[in-house]
């Protein structure tokens, strides 16, 4: 039994040093931006080996030198309510585990259902594998509050555009924006902007058709629906006003 007691012990022991280190990065990333992410590392693996050129694109791009047209749109796309929420959005949580719990009860080979939010999707991209099970699914419920907590809204969407996937090698806005329409972020017009969001779905597919086969998603109507919304969502978290005292 003793060895369970110490194996016990050293699971603990690594799970823990990892949140530590989750939580000194996140701390680091409140002054300096991040050099790539877990899933682009993976995808330069993937795509490149172990060769030192690569056709990976990114650079970082400011967040006041983004559109506001491009950030309405993703939005609108991936999270419209991103500056209200903690994090998480437990509707859409509560329907993805429904859906999981009948996938696993037809003992579908179906993926995991995610219903993450923007938050969610920068804790996976940022440290994680692209894995659906439920332990990476904790662990990212686990980093999403660490990046609610240590980081503001506008610098977690700031991360997110930079490193997001735009399409096969493409990550963040500024290659995206120069790889479609050869323009810097900060001039994508609405329309631009609408693809742009529509493709973050499916990016690989958005860039090369031999992708699609994967994907079940049709670009153009989700572009109308994009353009529809985007005066609807807000750039800013809502502040609440305070109470007014009243004369006694």
């Amino acid at each position: 039994m003793r060895w369970i007691y110490y194996l016990f012990k050293c699971l603990l022991g690594g799970f823990i040093a990892m949140q530590i280190y989750f939580v000194i990065q996140i701390g680091i990333w409140t002054a300096f931006n991040p050099s790539s992410t877990a899933f682009q590392r993976a995808e330069r693996w993937r795509l490149c080996g172990i060769h030192w050129t690569c056709s990976i694109q990114s650079f970082w791009v400011p967040y006041e030198k983004i559109s506001s047209n491009l950030k309405r749109a993703v939005l609108v796309s991936e999270d419209d309510i991103f500056f209200q929420h903690i994090g998480v959005r437990l509707e859409d949580m509560q329907k993805a585990w429904a859906k999981n719990a009948q996938k696993n009860s037809g003992k579908s080979q179906a993926p995991l259902r995610g219903g993450s939010t923007i938050t969610q999707q920068l804790a996976k991209n940022l440290f994680l594998s692209s894995e659906q099970n439920y332990f990476r699914k904790g662990q990212e419920l686990i980093v999403t509050g660490m990046l609610e907590t240590i980081l503001s809204k506008e610098r977690l969407y700031e991360i997110y555009l930079n490193s997001v996937e735009w399409g096969e090698g493409i990550f963040g806005i500024g290659a995206a924006s120069e790889h479609y329409y050869g323009l810097k972020p900060e001039w994508l017009d609405r329309e631009q902007s609408a693809a742009l969001a529509s493709a973050l779905p499916a990016p690989k597919c958005f860039d090369k058709s031999r992708y699609c086969r994967k994907a079940n998603i049709h670009f153009p109507t989700r572009q109308e629906f994009i353009l529809e919304n985007m005066d609807r969502v807000v750039l800013a978290p809502i502040k609440q006003a305070k109470p007014r005292k009243t004369g006694s």
